[in-house]
């Protein structure tokens, strides 16, 4: 009686519970996760005993109640979501746009701008526009699945219209296919992009296919799609290493027959007669090539570009690694030792804009027939399309919509026409017209020209400069005063933004003519005793000795460029520093001179190239050494508080005592060297009281020496890591490794001489 009692309780209970989940009344669509709760309310409700039916059914209840509590408080307002559900794909494709124009009006800047901020803007442009159409794309796939209820031909017909559009800003434009060298290194993953969203957006197509004439007109977009984004994926295959490598290979040269000539050789002699061979002399090494001269002259640097492009496709084989011929040393010398150093440096830097738009445009399709007649297409087809869209019924689409089509067709033309600008301003175009003479290609240049005057103040076109011709500063004792006080270097750090932080509040600094003139002068004396590969090996190892010895102050100074380079850096920086406030107190006239501006940016720049760019110098400890002594500095002005600017921080460095050795007091734990630059700078000072010295020799005597260790750094930086430094406004380091190449001043010649020529000489 008493159990009947309480099963009768339990099921009072159980009806009032199971009349509270009536007012639930789940949707279907929430099927799946109250599916998912009474999957596991159950399971855990049955690891109690069977004697508790009725507490089994209350868990399964309570829960599915929490689950639909959960599903009645939103996240975002359910108006919100339907706004956004009816202008998200609209958003997105209006955004592809707009950042497909800033990428073709910024992406050609960074070849010669070597500020931060066009950088970061290009590089969240450059990865956000792929992304943005690819989920325009599959937002579009699935749009007519939301709006099932109202007609396609009203809402997702011109939608899918749109589907083409980003198949063309998937391809990019013609100013910039690659970020970076990696880019080009995965072509093969944009292939499979091209496959795949190729598919999706002619699935969207299909989907609306209802014979209307919009249908019809997305079939030219499609054309111009598929032309775009092959041009990209077939330039970034180009462009990547192994292919870029592949295509510069010579043809397989087995060499004189050697079988056939040893044949005759021992036949004659097996005959009883005398035989020797008479060696002949390579033909090709009587041959001297130059750069063809230019025929039509009214392009003002004719004569530079076809040397430029000339030079151009023999010494890009660097980029690839590859060893350059006997016949490529010889005219290239032939040519450098005998010109100028103004033009010598746009030789260089034309080649160098050659190179950056192989490796990071669409210039091996863009500047050759088929590509003009691409483009000729793609311009044609766009016009097309906007035209007969005019003309067509378009009041059945909303007005919107409609809108945001001519904005897609409008940005389009603007996109092609702004290509062709560039394409018709660069410094292909007039190397074509240098090649060729006639009064129309005249009138076409000199219109070009008024048009580039037309556009020069809103800025529109890219500039004529073919790199930055500037040079980052990094100061170790301003970086060290600025430390003073407290900082939120941890915060940084942690973020990961510290140096590049750091990388932005550099200055920077113009290259200066006296500078090139310098480092020409000292590179053509070089290069005449770059005789063989050893010789250029012992002058590739200069980095400061050779210049010493020449001035007779090896035994006093040598010390310092005898240890690690990144060592000898750090010592002639901080030392340079020293000498410069030291003869700026005394005389300030002293630091007007051309070697003293030149040894002070050189040390800045090279002290920038150790902290912010370590992989284009030597291996070594650099990082650690300029930590240290940072450290050691910062120390040092703290305990001085009165030190408040440079001079005054120098001059009171240089009251330290120096004359028992650092390493001797302290150690070598630190690799700090401060006071061993304290040293160096006193040698340097002493040799205008002890050697009777003018100031401006002594700093000739620096000068050169940061030349010759700029010109060491130069020769043992990677080809790749130049190549990268091409895409950020270029280096003066990528200029001089350059230029040594061409003055024969690299291990890249590895071919001493031909194929002999001998003869069978019979007695």
């Amino acid at each position: 009686m008493a159990n009947s009692k309480k099963n009768i309780g339990r099921m009072d209970r159980f009806m009032r519970l199971t009349k509270m989940t009536q007012f639930l009344k789940p949707s279907p669509h929430h099927f799946t996760s109250l599916s998912l709760s009474f999957h596991l309310s159950s399971t855990t409700a049955f690891d109690y005993s069977d004697e508790f039916p009725f507490q089994r059914n209350h868990a399964l209840h309570s829960s599915m109640i929490l689950m639909n509590r959960r599903k009645l408080m939103p996240i975002f307002p359910s108006s919100l979501m339907k706004l956004w559900n009816k202008w998200e794909i609209r958003v997105l494709v209006l955004l592809s746009l707009f950042l497909q124009i800033l990428l073709i009006f910024l992406g050609s800047r960074r070849k010669y701008t070597s500020r931060k901020w066009v950088g970061v803007i290009i590089w969240v442009a450059y990865l956000s526009a792929d992304w943005i159409a690819t989920v325009s794309i599959g937002i579009l796939m699935n749009q007519e699945e939301d709006c099932e209820e109202k007609s396609p031909t009203t809402n997702f017909v011109i939608m899918a219209f749109w589907a083409p559009f980003l198949l063309v800003h998937l391809g990019g434009p013609d100013t910039i296919t690659a970020y970076s060298l990696e880019d080009n290194e995965l072509w093969l993953r944009h292939f499979l992009g091209l496959l795949t969203q190729f598919g999706g957006a002619f699935y969207v197509f299909l989907k609306s296919w209802n014979g209307e004439a919009l249908n019809f007109l997305a079939i030219p977009v499609f054309f111009i799609g598929l032309i775009k984004y092959g041009e990209r994926t077939w330039v970034l295959r180009s462009a990547s290493s192994s292919h870029f490598r592949d295509a510069m290979l010579p043809r397989p040269d087995p060499g004189p027959n050697y079988a056939k000539i040893m044949d005759g050789y021992s036949l004659k002699k097996a005959e009883g007669y005398n035989v020797s061979l008479c060696r002949g002399i390579e033909t090709s090494q009587l041959v001297n090539h130059s750069p063809p001269t230019a025929i039509n002259s009214i392009v003002p640097d004719a004569a530079i570009l076809q040397a430029a492009y000339y030079f151009f496709n023999n010494f890009k084989r660097l980029f690839a690694d590859l060893i350059l011929s006997f016949q490529d040393r010889q005219d290239s010398q032939s040519f450098f030792q005998s010109t100028s150093w103004e033009q010598v440096f746009m030789v260089i830097e034309t080649e160098l804009g050659f190179m950056y738009d192989v490796l990071y445009t669409k210039s091996a399709v863009v500047y050759s027939r088929f590509g003009s007649l691409l483009r000729c297409i793609s311009l044609s087809f766009t016009i097309s399309v906007l035209i007969a869209f005019s003309c067509i019924d378009r009041n059945r689409y909303s007005t919107t919509d409609v809108i945001i089509t001519y904005w897609l067709l409008a940005g389009g033309i603007v996109i092609e026409i702004y290509a062709i600008a560039v394409l018709l301003s660069s410094d292909w175009t007039e190397l074509w017209l240098s090649k060729r003479k006639s009064p129309v290609l005249n009138l076409l240049y000199r219109t070009l020209f008024s048009r580039r005057i037309c556009f020069q103040v809103p800025y529109l076109l890219p500039e004529k400069s073919r790199w930055s011709d500037s040079m980052a500063q990094h100061n170790l004792i301003n970086i060290c005063l600025k430390d003073k006080p407290a900082r939120c270097s941890g915060i940084q750090e942690l973020l990961g933004i510290y140096e590049a932080w750091q990388a932005y509040q550099c200055k920077i600094s113009k290259v200066s003519p006296d500078l090139k003139r310098s480092i020409f002068e000292m590179l053509r004396e070089k290069s005449k005793g770059a005789s063989d590969i050893e010789a250029c090996k012992r002058i590739c190892s200069q980095r400061g000795d050779n210049m010493l010895e020449r001035m007779n102050c090896i035994q006093k100074l040598g010390w310092s460029v005898k240890v690690e380079f990144d060592r000898s850096v750090l010592l002639w920086h901080i030392a340079t520093d020293l000498c410069y406030y030291t003869d700026l107190n005394k005389n300030p006239n002293s630091v007007e001179s051309s070697n003293c501006k030149s040894s002070k940016v050189l040390s800045d720049y090279m002290m920038y190239l150790l902290v912010m760019c370590p992989f284009m110098l030597p291996n070594g400890i650099g990082k650690i050494r300029y930590q240290d002594s940072c450290a050691e500095a910062v120390e040092f002005f703290q305990e001085r508080n009165y030190i408040t600017s440079p001079s005054e921080a120098c001059s009171t460095l240089l009251q330290v005592s120096t004359e028992i050795l650092p390493l001797e007091v302290k150690g070598d734990r630190s690799k700090s060297v401060i006071f061993d630059a304290c040293r160096l700078a006193k040698c340097l000072q002493s040799l205008e009281t002890e050697e009777q010295w003018q100031c401006e020799q002594k700093w000739e005597m620096m000068s050169n020496v940061w030349v010759e260790m700029l010109s060491h750094g130069a020769g043992q930086c990677q080809w790749n890591h130049h190549a990268k430094q091409l895409a950020q406004g270029g280096e003066l380091l990528t200029h001089v490794w350059l230029l040594m190449a061409h003055f024969g001043i690299t291990e890249h010649f590895q071919i001493s001489q031909g194929h002999a020529r001998v003869r069978l000489v019979v007695k």
